[in-house]
C-alpha cells in the first residue's frame, strides 16, 4: 500500500534540519531512520497537530510536525517539499479533523532556533534581527574593556600531571593540596628556566597549563623543601601538549564565521589574565582583593572588608572584551591568634581568660587555618581544637629521624626549647591542636598567626557590622565607576608581564554604547466604585502608590485565624486596621473565627507546633465544619520556627502570613498596604495587571509561562539534596497567578530531572483553570552560565518537549535564560548628578555592541535602584518557535515585571524566574525541617543506621504541596 500524507499547510516554529526533498525545513522533520528528540513516539493515526506560522516560499515544516502515514514504514514523517507545497495525496476524514483542531490563526515568521550540522544537537539560536530602535536613546558607559590580541598568535595547551612519589619511587596515594602545586610550578621553573619560563605560561592550579613557547614534554622530578623538613618531598611532574590553539580561531568566531565558541582559547586567555592579580592579591574563586584593608573598613571583631574585582572575558559584539567589576568581601585579619581572640571573643582581655572562656575560645577558632612562626614555612594548618591539657602538662613521643635511637617521650615546653631555642611564655593555658584525623599537632597559641585570604561568612555579620559592610558593598554609580576604571589601571590590576608575552592587550577605558528607554506600561488597578481604572506609573521610578486606589480583583478573608506568638500583638487594634486597609484596597476581611496567643517556644518544636495548628483549625471549624482560607501568625522576633509554619502547610492544608508584631502595632499605611498584597496574592486575587493585555499576543493564544530554577546547598555542604522549582501561570490572559510544584534531586545537580513531568503538571493546573492547555508557552530559566545552555537546550527542553508528545501535544515552546549573577554594570555616560543616585532609568535596554555578537541576547535593568549600583538582568534566548522579534521579546519582558504580585514597582527579573527562586528557597526551607527532624530521630535512636536509608529529605514526597494549596500563591 502507497504512503498517504495529509495535505495542509505547515505554519510555524524553529529552524529544523534539512527536508526529505532537499528544501531546507522549519522545525523537526521527522525522518524514518534519522535521529530526532522522541522518534519512537507519535499522535495517533486520526489527529495531526501543526502549530503556528505559515508555508512560504521555501519554507516546509513547523515547530511540531507529524504527517500520518497508512501502510508506510513506522516513524516516516516529512511535510512539504521546500517549494511549501504538501503532498499530493489527501485524505478526507484527515482533513475534517484536522479543522476541528484549535489553532492559532495568525501568522508566525520562521525561527532561526536551529540543530547543530555536526552531531544534531540543539544549539542556541541567532539572533533574528539587527535588535529594537523602540524607546528614548540614552548614552551609556559599560564595564567592558576592549581587549587586543594577535590573531596570527598560537597558545600551546599542556596537561600537567603531578604525584608524589617516596622514597621507593613508588606513588604516595594522596590529594596534592593547589598551594602546593603552585609552588610546584614555581620550583620548576627555577630548577628548568629554559624548559619551563615562568613568564611565559598561565597555569590554572590543575592540570592546564598554557604557554607562548613550547615546553619541555615527558617525566621530570622536582623536590619541595616544606620549612624546616630533613627530607625535601619529590614530585614527579609529566607535561603532554594537547593542541596547539590558533587565534585565528576566535577571530573567526567574534565575525560570526565560525560557530563554535573556542572555550580552551578563552580558558587559556583569561587564565593570563589573571595570573598578575594572583601573584600581587587574595585569590578566592574568581575573586582577587586587595592584601590590605581600609581603616574604615575594619570590623574590630578579628574581621575586616577587603575590596577587589571579579572578571572574566566575554565574547561581544565589538569583539573580546573583558567585563571587570568591583567587590567586597570580609575576611579574617592576618594576626596572632591571642590578639584575634581579644577582637571576636566578648569578655576576653588576654591570655588568662582562655580557661574561663575555653568552650568560646574553641568555638570561634575551629576549622581557622593559622600560619606558625617558630619556624620557616608556608604550610597553612587547620585548627582542629583545643588540647585537654595545659600546654605545660603536655607530652608526646618524639621519634628519632636518624634511627639511632629510640623514640623518647618529651614535655612540648622542652621540645621547643632544645629544638628552636623558645621558652614557651604562656603555659598555663590550652596549645592549639593543629593535627590531621586521629594525629594530635600541638602548637602553643602565641606560635600561631591568623592565615591571610580566609572568608568570613557575611551572614555571621549582625547589626552596625551588617549595615557597614552594606555600605561598602554598594557605592553609588560615580564611586563604582572611579573604582572599577582605578584597578583597570593599577600595577595589580588584569594586565602584567604574563598577558604581554600572551600579546594581548587591554583598553583603560569603558565601553561606550547607546542604549534605550522604554515606555513603563499602563497598569489596571480597581477603585471605590468597583470599576477598573487605567493608571500611569512615575517616569521616574516607575512605581505607583496605592493611596486612593485598590487591587484588580479583591478577595474576602472571611475564614481566618491569628495567633500571636509571643504574646506582644495588639489584637484588636491590628485586626482593625487590617480590615479598614484590605476594605480601601477592594479586599473584604471579616473579623478571625480564632484568635488565641501562644508562648515563643510553641514555634521551637516542628511537631509541637504542628499539633498546635492541628487544634487551631479544628475549632475553626466548629461548629459549620467550615475549612480555613488563612492562619495569620504574628510573631514577636525573627525565628527559626518561621519554616516549621511555612513546611506544616503542606501538611495542613491552610496557607499562612507571618508579621512582627512590633511592626504590625504600628500598623502604618503602607506596611499594611504590603500586608494585603501578599494575602490578596495567595487567596488567589489579582493585585495588578496590564491595562493592554501581555504584549506581543492575543487573548485567544492561551499562553503559560513557566519559571524554572534550582537552589543549592551552601558551599561547605557535600551532602543536601539540590532543591529543584518549576512555576507556570494559570490564569490567561491576565497571566499573573502562578501554580508552583517542588522536587528535590541529586546534590549539586542543576539539570532538572524531572523538568518534563513538573511542567506537564503545570500544563494541566492551566487546562483545569482554562479549560484548555496553552497553545504557547514561554520558559524562563534561571541559574545557569553560557556553559550550560547545552543542558537546557538538549536534557530540558528535549525532556519537555518527549513528556508533551507522549500526551499527544505539542504547543509552541520559547527558551529564554534569565542571569543575574554576571558582572555587566550599566552607568549613565556625563554628568549623571541631575538623576538620583545616577543610576540608570527603570526600561533600559541595550541589545548591541555588549552583547554576543550572533546570538539573541539582550540586557534589561526594569527596576529603579534605589541602593547601590542597579545590575542589570541578561536575558539569553535558546530556542524560539514563537517568532519573537528583539523589539517584542523586550517590551514583552518588561511589562511583565510590572506584575509582580507583592509590590508596587517593576522588579529586577522577570516575575516567572522570581517566583522560581522563591519556591525553591521554600522547598530549602522544607529540606531542613525534614533533615532536623531526622537528626532527632537519629540521635534517639540506639540502631545504628546508614546515613543513606535516613537521608529523607531526598524523598520527593516532603515536597509535595497539599492538594488545597497546589494552585495557590504560597510563596509570595
Amino acid at each position: 500500500m502507497e504512503d498517504r500524507t495529509t495535505n495542509f499547510r505547515n505554519r510555524g516554529g524553529g529552524r529544523g534540519r534539512r527536508g526529505r526533498d532537499g528544501g531546507r525545513g522549519r522545525g523537526w522533520q521527522q525522518q524514518g531512520g534519522s535521529r530526532s528528540y522522541a522518534p519512537e513516539v507519535q499522535p495517533p493515526p486520526t489527529v495531526v497537530q501543526s502549530a503556528g506560522g505559515g508555508s512560504g516560499s521555501g519554507g516546509g515544516g513547523g515547530a511540531w510536525t507529524t504527517v500520518v502515514a497508512r501502510g508506510g514504514r513506522s516513524g516516516s514523517a516529512s511535510v512539504g517539499d521546500g517549494s511549501g507545497r504538501g503532498s499530493a495525496w489527501t485524505s478526507d476524514a484527515i482533513e475534517k479533523r484536522i479543522e476541528a483542531v484549535s489553532i492559532s490563526e495568525h501568522r508566525i515568521q520562521p525561527s532561526s532556533s536551529s540543530l547543530s550540522s555536526s552531531d544534531d544537537k540543539l544549539v542556541p539560536m541567532k539572533r533574528p534581527d539587527k535588535g529594537s530602535r523602540v524607546g528614548k536613546p540614552i548614552s551609556l558607559l559599560v564595564n567592558h574593556f576592549r581587549v587586543k590580541f594577535n590573531p596570527n598568535f598560537t597558545i600551546m595547551h599542556y596537561h600537567m600531571d603531578v604525584i608524589q612519589v617516596a622514597s621507593s619511587n613508588k606513588p604516595v596515594k594522596r590529594s596534592i593540596p593547589k598551594s602546593d602545586l603552585l609552588s610546584l610550578r614555581e620550583k620548576l621553573s627555577l630548577d628548568h628556566p629554559g624548559r619551563f619560563p615562568l613568564d611565559k605560561t598561565a597555569y590554572d592550579g590543575e592540570k592546564s597549563v598554557f604557554s607562548t613557547v613550547e615546553l619541555g614534554t615527558g617525566e621530570t622530578e622536582v623536590q619541595l623543601l616544606d620549612g624546616d623538613r630533613v627530607v625535601p618531598r619529590t614530585y614527579r611532574i609529566t607535561i603532554k601538549l594537547v593542541n596547539k590553539l590558533k587565534l585565528s580561531k576566535l577571530k573567526d568566531y567574534l565575525s560570526g564565521s565560525l560557530s563554535d565558541i573556542p572555550r580552551d582559547i578563552l580558558q587559556g586567555m583569561d587564565l593570563a589574565m589573571k595570573d598578575n592579580p594572583s601573584r600581587t592579591r587574595i585569590s578566592s574563586g574568581r575573586h582577587f582583593y586587595s592584601k590590605e584593608y581600609r581603616h574604615g573598613d575594619d570590623f574590630h571583631n578579628g574581621v575586616a572588608a577587603y575590596r577587589g574585582f571579579q572578571q572574566g572575558l566575554k565574547p561581544t559584539g565589538q569583539g573580546l572584551v573583558l567585563c571587570l567589576d568591583y567587590c567586597v568581601m570580609p575576611f579574617h585579619k592576618p594576626m596572632p591568634v591571642l590578639e584575634f581572640l581579644m577582637e571576636h571573643v566578648r569578655g576576653f582581655k588576654g591570655p588568662n581568660d582562655v580557661l574561663d572562656l575555653k568552650e568560646y575560645v574553641g568555638i570561634s577558632l575551629q576549622g581557622l587555618k593559622v600560619l606558625v612562626t617558630h619556624r620557616r614555612t608556608k604550610q597553612k594548618y587547620t585548627i582542629m581544637g583545643l588540647s585537654e591539657e595545659k600546654t605545660r602538662d603536655i607530652t608526646f613521643e618524639l621519634e628519632d629521624l636518624d634511627g639511632n635511637n629510640p623514640s623518647r617521650m618529651v614535655f612540648l615546653v622542652d621540645y621547643f626549647r632544645e629544638k628552636y631555642g623558645y621558652e614557651i611564655k604562656h603555659q598555663q593555658i590550652p596549645s592549639l591542636d593543629i593535627g590531621k584525623g586521629k594525629r594530635r599537632n600541638y602548637v602553643p597559641m602565641e606560635l600561631c598567626e591568623v592565615a591571610v585570604g580566609q572568608r568570613y561568612p557575611k551572614e555571621f555579620l549582625k547589626g552596625d557590622r551588617a549595615r557597614l559592610l552594606k555600605t561598602i558593598s554598594l557605592p553609588p554609580p560615580m564611586e563604582r565607576k572611579k573604582a572599577i576604571i582605578e584597578i583597570v589601571r593599577g600595577q595589580d590590576g588584569p594586565t602584567g608581564v604574563v598577558t604581554e608575552n600572551f600579546e594581548i592587550g587591554v583598553a583603560k577605558d569603558m565601553t561606550s554604547v547607546m542604549g534605550r528607554v522604554l515606555v513603563a506600561p499602563q497598569l489596571k488597578l480597581g477603585s471605590q466604585d468597583g470599576r477598573p481604572r487605567r493608571v500611569s506609573v512615575d517616569v521616574a521610578k516607575a512605581h505607583w502608590n496605592l493611596t486612593d486606589k485598590s487591587v484588580s480583583q479583591g478577595k474576602s478573608l472571611d475564614r481566618w485565624a491569628l495567633i500571636d506568638f509571643g504574646g506582644r500583638l495588639n489584637t484588636g487594634g491590628f485586626v482593625q486596621k487590617l480590615k479598614n486597609r484590605c476594605d480601601r484596597l477592594g479586599m473584604r476581611v471579616s473579623d478571625p473565627i480564632v484568635s488565641c496567643s501562644a508562648n515563643m517556644r510553641a514555634l521551637s518544636s516542628v511537631n509541637l507546633l504542628k499539633e498546635f495548628l492541628k487544634g487551631v483549625v479544628k475549632d475553626a471549624g466548629r461548629p459549620s465544619n467550615t475549612k480555613l482560607q488563612m492562619i495569620v501568625c504574628a510573631m514577636a522576633e525573627k525565628h527559626n520556627g518561621y519554616k516549621y509554619l511555612k513546611f506544616l502547610e503542606t501538611e495542613i492544608g491552610v496557607v499562612t502570613q507571618c508579621c512582627l508584631s512590633d511592626l504590625a502595632n504600628k500598623s502604618n499605611d503602607q506596611y499594611l498596604a504590603n500586608l494585603a498584597l501578599k494575602i490578596n496574592a495567595k487567596l488567589g486575587g489579582s493585585n495588578v495587571e496590564l491595562d493592554e493585555g501581555v504584549p506581543c499576543f492575543r487573548k485567544d493564544d492561551h499562553v503559560m509561562f513557566i519559571g524554572a530554577d534550582v537552589n543549592h546547598p551552601a558551599a561547605r555542604n557535600e551532602t543536601c539534596p539540590s532543591i529543584a522549582a518549576v512555576v507556570g501561570t494559570i490564569n490567561w490572559p491576565v497571566a499573573n497567578q502562578y501554580s508552583a510544584r517542588i522536587c528535590s534531586q541529586t546534590h549539586r545537580k542543576e539539570t532538572i530531572l524531572t523538568f518534563g513531568s513538573m511542567c506537564l503538571e503545570l500544563v494541566n493546573a492551566y487546562e483545569q483553570c482554562n479549560g484548555v492547555k496553552p497553545l504557547k508557552i514561554v520558559l524562563f530559566r534561571d541559574g545557569v552560565s553560557e556553559g550550560q545552555f547545552d543542558m537546557v537546550l538538549n536534557e530540558e527542553l528535549l525532556d519537555m518537549k518527549k513528556t508533551f508528545e507522549e500526551k499527544n501535544y505539542y504547543p509552541m515552546i520559547t527558551v529564554v535564560v534569565a542571569q543575574k549573577r554576571h558582572q555587566t554594570r550599566l552607568f549613565l555616560d556625563g554628568d549623571d548628578r541631575g538623576r538620583p543616585l545616577g543610576n540608570v532609568p527603570p526600561g533600559t535596554v541595550v541589545d548591541s555592541t555588549i552583547v554576543h555578537p550572533f546570538e539573541f541576547d539582550f540586557y534589561c535593568c526594569s527596576h529603579y535602584g534605589g541602593l547601590g549600583t542597579s545590575k542589570p538582568t541578561h536575558y539569553y534566548v535558546l530556542w524560539d518557535e514563537n517568532q519573537f522579534t528583539s523589539e517584542g521579546l523586550q517590551k514583552l519582558i518588561y511589562n511583565l515585571c510590572f506584575t509582580f504580585a507583592r509590590c508596587t514597582k517593576p522588579v529586577s527579573l522577570v516575575p516567572p524566574v522570581y517566583y522560581a527562586d522563591l519556591v525553591a528557597y521554600r522547598g530549602r526551607l522544607y529540606q531542613e525541617v525534614v533533615m532536623e527532624s531526622q537528626s532527632r530521630t537519629r540521635s534517639s535512636s540506639s540502631v545504628a543506621t546508614s546515613s543513606s536509608s535516613l537521608d529523607g529529605s531526598f524523598d520527593s514526597r516532603f515536597y509535595d504541596q497539599h492538594p488545597d494549596l497546589k494552585n495557590i500563591m504560597f510563596f509570595v
